[in-house]
């Protein structure tokens, strides 16, 4: 059996996290791969706004 991992990525008074998860299309082959990113909330925006 696998073991789960629970990561909780909220802290009481602290700064909120946010996991972000783009579809990133390879120029070579044309698949899509994803990229994983946890960021602040307020850099959410910025983040899938760079390419």
């Amino acid at each position: 059996m696998a073991k789960k991992v629970v990561a909780t990525l909220k802290v009481q008074g602290g700064v909120k996290y946010a996991k972000v998860i783009k579809a990133v299309k390879s120029p070579k082959t044309g698949a899509y791969t994803f990229k994983e990113e946890i960021v602040t909330e307020d850099m959410v925006k910025t983040v899938l706004a760079d390419k």
